[in-house]
């Protein structure tokens, strides 16, 4: 069977905008999340980059949407139109976030895709609530442990031109230079992500992160399959980490000619990959 994503347009739904509100535990602080939803069949949940959203997966999502899945893209605190506290939050606060959408639209245990910082609120989202996570697909996702032997420190690389391709304060030639650095491969226009991103949830997500023990979050849990997604060409992500660690649980791939992000880069590939990922796993 050829791994592109197969269109069906009986299949697909058109994609909605969506908002709940819930109280997170403890304060009982109301909290309000917006999230896309698209298509039918099979759920995919897919959680954005550092500081920016969901939309980053139009294209991606589209495809899926075609190939016969269902699609939510919940927008993280301090994007869009959800919001909540910001102040002390950890990566259990976020994936407590995304179990509230799939707890409001009843999902079951569904696929989770996690981009570059996605993937920590994703596998702590596993970790926590096992009850909705069946498969997490890693993509251009840094593990958050190193490699036996290495001297470098977790999510390390390129820390000063991650934060300056958001940093709205920047000249735009300066932010550009950034974004080549950190996130798109030779031959990629970098100004597509020029716009898009939010201050606000850049600290509140760097904080989480910090705030977390890496081992709350690290394996996703116990037992759910793993994708590791790799970008040819990512500058950021120490690659080859998790399945050392996790063995069999981790099958990884690679995507040609895309760097960190990956979305805008090699959308066709991106969910070719996710498809046939998500398949084995509702077929499983």
């Amino acid at each position: 069977m050829s791994t592109e994503t197969q269109t069906n347009p009986a299949r697909t739904a058109p994609l909605q905008r969506k908002l709940i509100a819930y109280r997170s535990p403890p304060s009982g602080a109301e909290v309000q999340i917006e999230f896309s939803d698209e298509g039918r069949g099979p759920v995919i949940c897919i959680l954005p980059s550092l500081a920016r959203s969901g939309r980053d997966y139009d294209e991606v999502a589209a495809k899926l949407a075609a190939a016969g899945f269902r699609v939510l893209r919940p927008d993280p605190r301090g994007v869009g139109s959800s919001r909540g506290p910001m102040e002390n939050l950890d990566l259990h606060d976020f994936a407590r976030d995304v179990a509230a959408v799939l707890d409001h639209e009843a999902t079951g245990r569904i696929v989770v895709v996690g981009h570059a910082w996605g993937s920590q609120p994703a596998r702590t989202l596993a970790a926590d609530r096992p009850d909705l996570v069946r498969g997490i697909v890693m993509a251009a996702a840094s593990a958050g442990k190193l490699s036996p032997g290495s001297t470098e420190k977790p999510y390390s690389r390129l820390r000063d031109e991650i934060d300056g391709a958001g940093d709205l304060s920047l000249p735009i030639e300066r932010r550009l230079e950034c974004l080549r650095k950190a996130f798109f491969a030779p031959g990629h226009d970098p100004a597509v992500w020029l716009d898009g991103w939010y201050p606000a949830a850049h600290q509140a997500q760097g904080r989480a992160r910090e705030m977390t023990p890496v081992d709350d979050y690290f394996s996703g849990g116990d037992s759910v399959p793993i994708l590791d997604l790799q970008a040819e060409h990512d500058a950021v992500v120490i690659p080859n980490v998790m399945k050392p660690y996790l063995g069999d649980r981790v099958t990884v791939q690679v995507i040609r000619d895309a760097g960190h992000a990956m979305a805008p880069e090699q959308p066709q590939a991106m969910s070719d990959a996710i498809a046939v990922f998500a398949r084995a796993i509702y077929s499983a």
